[in-house]
């Protein structure tokens, strides 16, 4: 076999069509091999003598799309300062764009003994573990465009690849499960009709079914254990994981492109699947364990920010650079449009404490790649300080916690929520702001796949997770939610009907909210979890979308309206640009218009404009709130004025039936659009007229929409 020297740069290996070139760092290592894998069994090592700043490097001509390999790294081996190599251990390259394979669970794979982690474990660990793959890079995009949809125009949707199209009956059986899934009509059809703009994936990096879920029967379902921040994970793959996985990936991307809808992924940058001290040796522990990872001050220990065993060294120019480099890679060439950040916090922990400032986020700010796409951050994390919600930097936008806690608990009634709940549908100014940030810095949702579903939301007080084998105390005890007076299934009437308007309520809210809406998968159909609220390990029917089937008589059936009401809703928010405002209110009126009324406007049921001791109330469960279309401050495109009807939304979170009147001064005429005590939800055709100052009748936990021509 010809060696030749190849070069530092890029990691990873990187074919070129006549062969490939090897690159991986290692400060720690004194040694380091190349193993090809043979498919007999066999493999043949190459020691990489080339080294240029601690990266070792090779050429070898005639190395093609699809060979498997792996590293073995020679140096110390002394967990009590750190080192950990091992050559025993096959170890996945970092920048493998491709893996094969799963792991076999068993000592071999660990670098210590059982029972013994002081002792080291010689075992060969290449017939139990992954490999990586070198992949062709070459892909015909043909006219692939990136939609780029702006904030102001996006609708989120965040789903699971598998979960999303493991039951949909139009699928055929080998495609469920897919990246293929997601391409195929039946799959986009659906995410086109319901109007989502952005399809956020749950991690679709190569991730680990751990050991113990394994040994229990279960599996890493969600995927936030990654090990390849560059390869699509393998078994969702319809026809192979020699690469096949990226080829699939990419033909996914291409066909959502094609329909319009962006991909977000959602991404674990924060810590990998190797876990504490006591977890496997698979290929950054082994590579250069005191380089990647945040150690504690006994070495032999790492710190956890993240609840999963370890954190990556943030502070490290090799961690930095390979998130960088996956980033834009992930961008560049395999064409998503954002990422969403698990666990963000973590990524701002320089040190100990979460700073803003940190150098993850100046690099990210002067990428030319990078900051181009949307950054979407879950700003929490498990550490100290951890809670990070309103405090990312300008570039950035939030899952907004705050937004799910206090919509969640004004629907249910909680006292003294009013006000609180008046800055969530308005955009969150307090939390956004003062940075220079605008309402689409927040990213406004009730549910996610952490936590209760929407139908779950509704019907259970209690998380349900005996099914995850914790004895029911791994998730959320205080989940904000309300079984409307039974818990879990029922056969009462009147349950059932409030739990169906309160689901309406909290779809119509999120969509009449200012900031960016998020779905979760399987909510515009109702979908159940029973109760569990923590479906990590639950790849099965409790976690797949249940998509309604044909009932007797041939006609879809299963909570069919309140998909039509979500789509009703969709369509609300896309044609209507007050209630997707770029800039917050003013709370006063806007020079130059008409009418001179305020851009947004407060009143109690009563008609009257809310006072202090309103806003302080802490029986005040219902308001009304005037959205003046004619007054709305940002300019259109070509800085055109924007001009739209004007609503009013009528909340009523109390039990009891309430007369709302409608507000003089503020508009003569008004047409019912929305009522969640409906059934439907949406008057069919022209909804009921008011006159100012008439009254109408909403019934406990119910909300109204009326609209104003402009």
């Amino acid at each position: 076999m010809q060696v030749w020297p190849g070069e530092a740069y890029p990691l990873g290996a990187t074919y070129d069509g006549a062969g490939t070139n090897f690159a991986v760092f290692s400060e720690a290592a004194e040694r380091i091999e190349l193993c090809l894998l043979h498919d007999d069994g066999s493999e043949t090592a190459v020691e990489l003598r080339e080294s240029d700043a601690f990266v070792r490097h090779a050429y070898l001509p005639g190395i093609m799309p699809g060979q498997r390999y792996g590293y073995r790294v020679h140096g110390p081996y002394d967990p009590s300062q750190g080192q950990r190599a091992n050559s025993a251990k096959l170890l996945l390259d970092p920048y493998a764009k491709a893996i094969s394979g799963e792991i076999e669970w068993g000592e071999a794979v660990y670098g210590y003994h059982f029972g013994k982690p002081d002792d080291r474990n010689d075992q060969d660990s290449a017939p139990h573990t992954m490999t990586s793959v070198v992949v062709n890079p070459y892909f015909d995009w043909g006219d692939d465009r990136p939609p780029r949809t702006a904030y102001h125009h996006t609708i989120l949707y965040e789903a699971h690849v598998k979960g999303l199209t493991m039951l949909h009956p139009d699928l055929p059986d080998e495609l469920r499960g897919s990246y293929a899934a997601l391409a195929h009509p039946a799959i986009i059809s659906h995410l086109v009709e319901l109007g989502v703009t952005a399809l956020e994936l749950m991690p679709v990096h190569q991730f680990v079914n751990d050991h113990r879920l394994v040994d229990a029967g279960m599996n890493n379902y969600w995927g936030y254990n990654t090990i390849g921040f560059f390869a699509p994970h393998n078994s969702y793959a319809s026809w192979g994981d020699r690469g096949e996985q990226v080829l699939e990936f990419k033909t996914a991307v291409k066909a959502l492109h094609e329909a319009g809808i962006e991909v977000i992924l959602d991404v674990v940058y924060n810590h990998t699947a190797e876990g504490n001290h006591l977890g496997p040796t698979l290929s950054f522990r082994g590579l250069d364990n005191a380089q990647y990872y945040r150690l504690a001050d006994d070495p032999k220990y790492y710190m956890d920010t993240t609840g999963t065993g370890n954190s990556l060294l943030m502070r490290s120019p090799h961690v930095l650079q390979l998130i960088m480099d996956s980033l834009r890679y992930w961008v560049t060439e395999m064409r998503v449009d954002g990422f969403r950040f698990d666990l963000a916090a973590t990524l701002a922990r320089q040190f100990h404490e979460v700073d803003r400032l940190s150098s993850f986020f100046d690099l990210v700010q002067q990428d030319p790649v990078v900051s181009q796409v949307k950054l979407i951050a879950e700003p929490w994390d498990v550490g100290e300080g951890g809670y990070q919600v309103g405090n990312f930097p300008p570039l950035w936008t939030e899952w907004n916690g705050k937004y799910r806690d206090t919509v969640r608990d004004m629907w249910r009634g909680e006292p003294r929520t009013i006000a609180e709940f008046a800055g969530r549908l308005t955009g969150s100014s307090d939390l956004y702001q003062d940075d220079g940030r605008r309402p689409l810095a927040s990213i406004n949702f009730t549910t996610c796949h952490d936590g209760f579903t929407l139908h779950d939301l509704v019907a259970y007080n209690d998380k349900h997770n005996s099914a995850n084998g914790e004895g029911n105390r791994d998730g959320e005890s205080h989940n904000r939610s309300w079984n409307c007076g039974a818990e879990g299934p029922t056969d009462d009437p009147e349950i059932l009907a409030l739990r169906q308007r309160q689901m309406r309520n909290f779809m119509a809210t999120l969509m009449l909210s200012q900031g960016v809406p998020m779905l979760s998968h399987g909510d515009e159909f109702a979908r159940t979890q029973g109760g569990n609220n923590n479906a990590y390990c639950q790849d099965n029917e409790i976690s797949w979308v249940p998509w309604p089937g044909p009932d007797e008589e041939g006609n879809k059936s299963e909570d069919g309206t309140l998909l039509q009401f979500t789509r009703a809703m969709v369509a609300l928010r896309r044609d209507h640009p007050v209630f997707r405002r770029r800039r917050f209110f003013h709370g006063r009126p806007v020079r130059g218009t008409q009418d001179e009324l305020s851009d947004i406007a407060w009143f109690t049921p009563e008609g009257e404009e809310m006072t202090h001791e309103d806003w302080e109330a802490a029986h005040a469960k219902a308001l009304t709130v005037f959205l003046n279309g004619e007054a709305i401050s940002e300019p259109g495109p070509r800085g055109e004025r924007i001009s739209d009807d004007s609503f009013l939304l009528m909340f009523n979170a109390s039990a009891e039936t309430l007369e709302f009147r409608v507000p003089v001064d503020h508009g003569q005429q008004w047409e019912v659009v929305v009522d969640t005590a409906r059934e439907d939800g949406v008057p069919p055709g022209a909804g009921a007229k008011l006159d100012a100052g008439e009254h109408l009748t909403l019934v406990g936990r119910c909300l109204t929409v009326l609209q104003r021509p402009a």
